[in-house]
């Protein structure tokens, strides 16, 4: 007896076109909510990436002005992009704005005020998540915005409200976490290290007390965003602050454990890379890098430090690294980004070539290469490989006044790169 005859045949396999072309979509549409994407790792999984570059690099789509200035990134929802900048209002006087963009039309949505402006502009990367748009200022104005509209639904203030403070002059450049029905982020009080707030109201959940973290550094919050990871069964927030690595409790609030060795007293910047129960970070001023091991002891948490790598053998000053089968790729150097291999699990420098573009480089990954952006603009593909260093392409973006710092986002066959005002997006799908 036969089962199907011809017209049902076609129709399932109209089904199986439909059903492909839905997934797709679903491909096409994905998101890039927050700093370093879904992982803040930044690593994306894009694949079907040019492997090489012409001379002249990628082409550009499109350009899209009135960001304002500043170091923010971007973060893609559902068709709109949003960052941070500081821009004129119609009366001439300056502040610090969340702006949302169309990302068919790339004409501005909304810009929402979120505080007093600063010398060289923004920080921070707006966090979106459940219908809200997250930020912090560079002066610790902590905002919650519907993501439609742009309409204020809550803010807080670091100084204010927790008694914060930064490490340094360069004032808050944090990209907020958020954690289910936590909104996480770091005002750097001695007894309000790190907040937990209730992330549709602002209300306080806990507040993180530290004490005294060690020698190294200052105290007070760094430059780097928190992350978030299980190890030794429990929930926690790794952050990397004015005195090192911290890792709290995310139920409670409590300081489960500390690493002070790298710390240096000027800027510690670098989001933690957790892979399991190890932790690596890295900074400047020759504080060095390290990967550490969180082990549970005694119905609490010690630190076993794996390997140590002085400054002089590799600091990254704030462009971060990703972690690629095993290997760590970042630039070397302060104010540098000399392109660098190191085993994950030896801490030993696989390959290092001379730098590739001027100043410091952050460094994304997607589809086997790494993509780095260094502060005068010079992109460069290069391969991910432990064999040695192959770089695979270079160009030099359109320049803007002011440094090239804005992390890069790959999403939908895209390169994004921000710089100052302007947000440039290539086409490197193969």
């Amino acid at each position: 007896m036969k089962l199907f005859g011809r017209s049902t045949s076609v129709f399932l396999i109209a089904i199986l076109c439909f059903t492909s072309i839905l997934i797709a979509c679903a491909q096409k549409t994905e998101n890039w909510p927050e700093f370093g994407g879904p992982h803040r790792d930044s690593m994306s999984n894009e694949k079907g990436l040019l492997q090489a570059w012409p001379a002249a690099g990628p082409r550009l789509l499109w350009k899209a002005t009135g960001l304002g200035i500043g170091y923010s990134s971007i973060s893609i929802v559902n068709g709109r992009f949003y960052t941070m900048g500081d821009l004129t209002d119609a009366q001439g006087a300056k502040h610090q704005y969340v702006s949302a963009f169309s990302m068919t039309t790339h004409q501005k949505l909304w810009s929402a005020l979120v505080g007093p402006p600063n010398d060289d502009g923004s920080r921070c990367t707006p966090t979106i998540a459940n219908g809200m748009a997250y930020a912090i200022g560079t002066s610790g104005d902590l905002v919650c915005l519907n993501a439609t509209t742009g309409k204020e639904i809550w803010r807080k203030n670091f100084a204010k409200d927790f008694g914060g403070k930064m490490m340094s002059m360069w004032k808050y450049s944090e990209s907020p976490l958020v954690d289910g029905d936590k909104l996480i982020c770091t005002p750097g009080a001695n007894d309000a290290m790190m907040v937990a707030l209730n992330a549709k109201t602002g209300d306080l959940i806990w507040k993180c007390a530290v004490g005294n973290l060690g020698p190294n550094g200052a105290d007070g919050a760094g430059y780097s965003s928190a992350v978030v990871a299980t190890i030794g069964g429990v929930r926690q927030y790794v952050q990397l602050v004015g005195r090192g690595l911290i890792g709290v409790d995310a139920n409670t609030g409590k300081l489960l454990w500390n690493y002070n060795r790298i710390a240096n007293n000027v800027a510690n910047i670098d989001t933690p890379l957790v892979q399991g129960d190890e932790v690596f970070d890295s900074t400047a001023y020759n504080g060095g890098s390290a990967k550490i091991q969180i082990v549970p002891q005694n119905g609490g948490f010690t630190v076993k430090e794996l390997w140590y790598l002085p400054g002089n053998i590799f600091q990254n000053h704030h462009g971060g690294v990703v972690l690629v089968n095993s290997y760590l790729y970042g630039g070397q150097g302060q104010n540098a980004g000399a392109p660098t291999c190191i085993d994950w699990n030896t801490g030993k420098i696989v390959w290092q070539a001379p730098t590739v573009g001027g100043g410091s480089a952050n460094v994304s990954y997607a589809d086997g290469d790494l993509y780095y952006l260094y502060e005068n603009g010079v992109m460069a593909l290069i391969q991910a490989t432990p064999s040695g260093f192959q770089l695979k392409g270079r160009f030099q973006t359109p320049m803007m006044p002011g440094t090239s710092w804005a992390h890069t986002v790959i999403l939908n066959g895209k390169l994004y790169i921000r710089h100052a005002d302007a947000l440039f997006c290539y086409d490197i799908k193969a």
